[in-house]
């Protein structure tokens, strides 16, 4: 399946949209989206405008270029290697400050999950 139809395909069911719908929307022909998300038909550069306007993620994530919706491919770039970073940085640390650091982590990602809620 091509990437941007594979894409294409996760953020319309997510929405709860039918091919009908999102292609009624877009006003493109029902049977272009079928054969997109298929990965039977390439994508022009209008459709992958459209669908990233539509679903509110770049066309970088839409082309597989940024694995998050909302960053260009540079900001995901950007946010990889200072995660690395970071990583680097904590395994230098003894194995006891590495634990806690872990626990801390997993703590706060709880109860910023509960707080959400």
């Amino acid at each position: 399946m091509d990437i941007v139809g594979k894409k294409v395909k996760e953020l319309r069911e997510k929405r709860g949209l039918s091919q009908l719908d999102l292609a009624e929307t877009l006003e493109i022909n029902n049977s272009v989206l079928s054969r997109i998300e298929s990965g039977k038909r390439p994508v022009e550069d209008v459709l992958v405008i459209k669908f990233a306007d539509f679903f509110n993620v770049t066309s970088d994530y839409l082309l597989g270029r940024s694995t998050h919706p909302e960053l260009t491919r540079e900001q995901d770039i950007i946010i990889s290697k200072k995660t690395y970073e970071l990583i680097d940085a904590i395994e230098k640390l003894p194995q006891e400050v590495r634990e806690t650091i872990e626990k801390s982590v997993y703590l706060y990602s709880e109860l910023s999950k509960k707080h959400k809620n």
